[in-house]
């Protein structure tokens, strides 16, 4: 039986157990999905840069419409639309798997699925979030939260190793039928849960809105809120000057440490450890306060800087575990703040802010740290990238902004 603060207690609620259950298929698929659309690019293309695009298609309207996304979460009925985006999305990947096994499948037609994927994404994303929320007592959504980046992870592992199995035996389109099903599969689950919490959408996207306020409330509260405006910051420049490990550390490995591809994919394997471990004690947590956020990004930095100076694999790996350890409970409280701090109405306007955000670290991130680490070399350009965020989590903590007492999760979220 799991304990008060056992990382798995979030599974005593029956419906949520149900719930990670088809999201952890859902994320196989979506995986395996992944990985068959870019070699189904790449056969009817044989272009890399077109392969990219079609990636890049699918992740713009996150960043165009993800405040749009998120207010259509507050403007309309959690369950309906959490299903009825995944039933969508089910379909998109089931047609694009027939038009592919009848070969009527052009890459022109492919961008636009890939486009109306992105699209349906940008609502999806916070209606199944906040919806899983809903599912487990308050004190219970680090767990929560915890345990769906675990499955996050597996779901990566697992699906990118089927796909080159399933796609072997029975070509790309059966991957995208996998994929289609499993969606199916989560709108099917929305049917059965029962959330402990409901909200009425307070207002109404194209009419009057009972708040008064509507899509400007989102932006009022982003605004005011010195907590959610720190963890934009933070996440920012994490984002863009740090985290990007798979650039950072392959340069540095196979750079100034003189190491091997296998080397790299060492450290690799370390840092995913280091995220598990990260999660399962982030999991533990009962309450969360906005100022530890900061503190965690301060110690990130730190190790980053450490990492810099490493002199050997050796080096380099003892100080990665920790550094992904940090950065996976920076996470998991980042994610618990945002997605139980704002009133409940809000949620899904503030969660869709920090979905375009997101999807502008993504694009803006690599670039900007590969030219750091190109300018200055690998050592000085994760140094300081390293240096820059310190400096921002030390301003943040104790000069720019007070941030709130720590406060139980129940609290920030009443």
């Amino acid at each position: 039986m799991s304990t008060p603060t056992s990382p798995w207690r979030c599974l005593r609620r029956r419906d949520f157990a149900l719930w990670s259950g088809a999201h952890l298929v859902s994320g196989v698929g979506t995986w395996m999905q992944i990985v068959a659309q870019s070699l189904l690019v790449l056969h009817l293309t044989g272009s890399p840069a077109l392969t990219g695009l079609t990636a890049s298609l699918q992740a713009a309207p996150g960043l165009v419409l993800g405040l749009l996304g998120g207010a259509a979460v507050d403007a309309w009925p959690r369950r309906l639309t959490a299903g009825v985006c995944q039933a969508l999305l089910g379909l998109i990947a089931l047609a694009t798997a027939g038009l592919a096994a009848a070969h009527l499948l052009g890459v022109g037609v492919l961008l636009v699925l890939a486009v109306l994927t992105g699209i349906v994404a940008t609502v999806d994303g916070p209606a199944v979030a906040l919806l899983g929320n809903d599912l487990v007592p308050v004190e219970d959504l680090p767990s929560a939260i915890a345990l769906g980046s675990l499955a996050t992870s597996a779901g990566r592992v697992v699906g990118t190793c089927l796909a080159g199995i399933v796609v072997a035996a029975a070509g790309v389109p059966a991957a995208y039928a996998v994929n289609g099903l499993s969606f199916l599969l989560v709108a099917g689950a929305v049917c059965v849960v029962r959330p402990l919490r409901h909200v009425d959408a307070p207002w109404r996207l194209g009419g009057a809105a009972r708040d008064g306020e509507g899509l400007r409330a989102g932006f009022r509260y982003l605004t005011g809120s010195r907590a959610i405006l720190g963890l934009l910051l933070v996440g920012g420049v994490t984002a863009v000057l740090g985290r990007n490990y798979s650039l950072a550390f392959a340069t540095l490995v196979t750079g100034p440490l003189h190491g091997s591809a296998g080397s790299f994919g060492l450290v690799s394997a370390v840092l995913a450890v280091g995220a598990v471990i990260g999660a399962l004690l982030a999991g533990r947590l009962r309450s969360v306060a906005a100022r530890r956020v900061a503190e965690l990004a301060l110690v990130g930095a730190v190790l980053q800087v450490v990492a810099a100076g490493s002199f050997g694999v050796a080096a380099l790996l003892a100080v990665a575990l920790p550094l992904a350890v940090v950065e996976s409970i920076q996470d998991t409280l980042t994610g618990t703040i945002l997605q139980s701090r704002p009133p409940a109405h809000l949620r899904g306007r503030v969660y869709g802010a920090w979905q375009t955000a997101t999807a502008g670290w993504t694009l803006v991130g690599p670039t900007t740290f590969g030219w750091l680490l190109e300018a200055y070399g690998a050592r000085a350009g994760l140094a300081l990238g390293g240096l820059a965020i310190a400096a921002v989590a030390v301003a943040m903590r104790f000069v720019h902004l007070r941030w709130p007492a720590p406060a139980a999760v129940a609290t920030a979220a009443a």
